[in-house]
């Protein structure tokens, strides 16, 4: 049982406190945290459990914003991270953006929905579809309303028909002239190189991303053609995890709208698609660096786009660009971006 959330800002500073249950969790709790990761560093900020001298804090860290959760009884480490990262997904969501402006402009909104989402410190409704129906999203309509009515509160005098339904993240009455559904697979690629171009590590996080557009209550099936690679998944609750088990597919109602389906690793990887040769030299206080990058014979699907950025160390004073094929950008912050938007067979940055 959730005891009270709080979201601090990177100084410290609480921007938002929620009380969840009759016992009010004093805001000392985040000057006792926030002193523990000044004196040790982000190795403490990165702990998702942390054991207080009078509570239990669970904490994630999104866009510059610490959520923290306390509770002085026990109870499952996930549900409580879990819980936190949904409530922001969710703000995110409504606010298009994760940001300490954002939140203090619609604090209001904020509250309404974390009373939707939780019922003394137990989780309570957390689809978006559900509290889109029960709280409608800021705009510019609802705050002019808002201005000329003197009523702020956006929540719906109708409880939402899905709430009763046994596919909770999906309303009942859906309907679209043409049916259709699209399914996106975004995969970003985290591979070490050394400097003779040898693959040292590589593995892909990828996502299923679906955007649903069918009427009535859908039932799908999605299969992979090898399955096996795949490890660390997680899915949406919408996935029936039977089918996954014994046969590795993925059965599912799926919400209405845009939902991320599932996530996953492909680990161990032999090869990439595209091949990148860095070559460094110095003389006399002066270093270049030369990176050669191509598509592979066999690269699979055609790229359409390649993008290279890394970052130039604090006592590079100056630097002097040029590229066979793209553009080169140097940012104020010492961040060099190489950008390439067609196909290509072989270009090199020095």
């Amino acid at each position: 049982m959730l005891q009270c959330i709080f979201l601090l800002a990177d100084n410290g500073a609480v921007i938002l406190e929620k009380q969840l249950t009759g016992h009010r969790v004093d805001r000392s709790i985040c000057d006792w945290f926030w002193d523990h990761v000044i004196s040790q560093g982000d190795s403490f900020k990165s702990m998702p459990v942390i054991a207080s001298p009078t509570h239990y804090i669970f904490q994630i860290v999104r866009a510059g914003i610490t959520f923290l959760a306390c509770t002085q009884v026990e109870m499952p480490p996930l549900m409580g991270i879990e819980f936190l990262c949904r409530v922001a997904d969710i703000l995110s969501d409504y606010l298009g953006e994760l940001n300490e402006d954002l939140i203090k402009d619609n604090f209001v909104i904020v509250y309404e929905l974390l009373d939707e989402m939780i019922d003394n410190g137990f989780p309570l409704t957390t689809e978006p579809n559900i509290l889109r129906e029960m709280i409608a999203p800021p705009n510019i309509v609802s705050k002019m309303l808002s201005v000329v009515t003197g009523n702020s509160s956006n929540v719906s005098d109708i409880l939402p028909g899905a709430t009763a339904s046994c596919v909770p993240w999906r309303p009942t009455d859906v309907k679209y002239a043409n049916n259709e559904v699209y399914v996106d697979l975004v995969e970003e690629m985290d591979a070490i190189i050394n400097r003779d171009g040898v693959l040292v590590k590589c593995e892909i996080y990828g996502e299923v991303q679906v955007n649903c557009l069918l009427s009535g209550l859908p039932d799908l099936t999605l299969s992979f053609a090898n399955p096996s690679i795949l490890h660390d998944v997680r899915f949406h609750p919408c996935v029936r995890f039977r089918p996954w088990e014994s046969h590795q597919i993925l059965s599912f109602v799926p919400p209405d709208g845009q939902f991320k389906l599932m996530s996953y690793r492909v680990k161990k990887l032999k090869s990439t698609p595209i091949y990148v040769k860095p070559q460094l030299t110095s003389d006399a206080g002066t270093c270049r660096i030369s990176v050669m990058v191509g598509i592979r014979n066999d690269p699979g699907k055609t790229i359409d786009s390649i993008i290279l950025q890394f970052q130039l160390p604090p006592c590079i004073l100056s630097a002097d660009l040029t590229s066979n094929h793209g553009t080169v950008n140097v940012l104020s912050n010492k961040v060099l971006i190489w950008n390439h938007l067609h196909t290509l067979a072989a270009a090199g940055l020095p």
